[in-house]
């Protein structure tokens, strides 16, 4: 939600749905239907979904941490494997680790300009009991999927994309074991919650299906129809399942994700010529031509900056701003679970990182405006 502000002005939310009279339709037509969970346009949203990242098919799910769990799971990753994960992430990253039941060991960025998870110190933190790594595309912009390949490939590990972040850009999903994707509110198309799988192999993408649904052979609308009379429960499997409802949003959300992206980026250039020009003390991460979704706009403060005090200022003005990320290796519970760890690039960066509004909706002049009050908040006034 954005913040309140005095006067008429208009607030400028970090982040905003794009939401519409088609999607009211398709909900209503879910309505009209009586079938609410896993039925056609379940199907028909995987499918689409599919299509567009030039996959055999897609498995939708409650969220990207459930897909993050299910990949883990049905690839094998479970008690005594260690897998490699970024610190700099949402926390749902690393409690997917937990979850499949194995240790994540956390791995620092590249540096504060490339903040993805390091190469380098990946080689460095391989153990024997290292089983898998989980990449993740931060703020869309995409890793370097090759070299991780190569680097899987090498020491006979799997490889994750977390690709909350990413969707409809580039190559993402297409060579790794499995990747999971969000649809989340705030994220570049979305169904509220949910998530999507997608896997190399068949066989896994299998698993993943069978165990979002208790590892129930067959489905409710299966029987329904006549096609099965019964199930066999053939796995472990969990509650997570997409419904009806967010699958036809989704579907309708989805046809329109390639030209989203296309404005995000459009907007990430404004922001990057108006701050070059009016802060040219703050650094903005990745190259300009670095492929991404457009999906955060983060910036690095100047050292001397006061966060806190920018973001007061900024929330005074209207404009929502946030932080991406808190290390997860700072949160207590890890400190508990993981203590000793020290990521010091990781740390620098998330100590200067601001995210600054970005969403199709925004225009010119809310660019401007966000960078005026920036640039006062930075400076004092000046």
């Amino acid at each position: 939600m954005a913040p309140k502000v005095k006067g008429s002005t208009k607030s400028i939310s970090l982040s905003e749905p794009i939401l519409g009279k088609a999607e009211k339709e398709a909900l209503c037509a879910v309505i009209d239907s009586n079938w609410l969970t896993m039925g056609d346009r379940v199907t028909e949203f995987e499918r689409a979904f599919a299509e567009l990242h030039e996959s055999f098919d897609a498995v939708a799910v409650s969220s990207c941490t459930a897909g993050l769990h299910l990949c883990l799971q049905a690839l094998g990753v479970g008690p005594g494997d260690e897998v490699l994960v970024p610190s700099l992430t949402f926390v749902a990253t690393a409690n997917s680790v937990l979850y499949a039941g194995a240790s994540p060991v956390f791995v620092d960025i590249e540096r504060e300009r490339m903040p993805h998870i390091a190469l380098e110190d990946a080689k460095a933190k391989c153990s024997p009991k290292t089983k898998a790594v989980i990449v993740m595309h931060y703020g869309g912009y995409l890793v370097d999927i090759p070299s991780w390949r190569s680097f899987a490939d090498e020491h006979g590990l799997l490889l994750i994309e977390d690709a909350a972040h990413a969707p409809a850009v580039g190559e993402v999903g297409r060579h790794s074991d499995a990747s999971a994707f969000s649809f989340f509110a705030n994220k570049n198309m979305s169904t509220a919650e949910g998530g999507m799988v997608l896997a190399r192999d068949k066989s896994v993408l299998e698993r993943v299906r069978r165990m979002r649904s208790h590892g129930m052979t067959t489905g409710t609308l299966d029987r329904h129809r006549g096609h099965a009379y019964s199930y066999d429960v053939t796995a472990l499997g969990y509650n997570y399942r997409m419904d009806e409802l967010r699958a036809a949003v989704g579907t309708v959300q989805l046809q329109h994700v390639t030209e989203w992206n296309r404005r995000r980026r459009e907007l990430a250039l404004q922001y990057r010529e108006k701050l070059a020009a009016a802060l040219p003390e703050t650094d903005i991460p990745f190259m300009e031509e670095h492929r991404t979704a457009s999906h955060l706009m983060p910036i690095l403060l100047p050292v001397t900056a006061d966060r806190e005090k920018v973001m007061a200022e900024l929330r005074e003005a209207g404009i929502q701003t946030s932080i991406h990320y808190p290390p997860i290796h700072r949160f207590s519970y890890y400190l508990r679970k993981v203590p000793g760890v020290v990521l010091p690039e990781t740390e620098k960066f998330s100590d200067r990182e601001l995210s600054l509004p970005l969403h199709p909706s925004l225009t010119e002049r809310d660019i401007n405006r966000v960078v005026e009050s920036l640039r006062k908040a930075v400076r004092g006034n000046k």
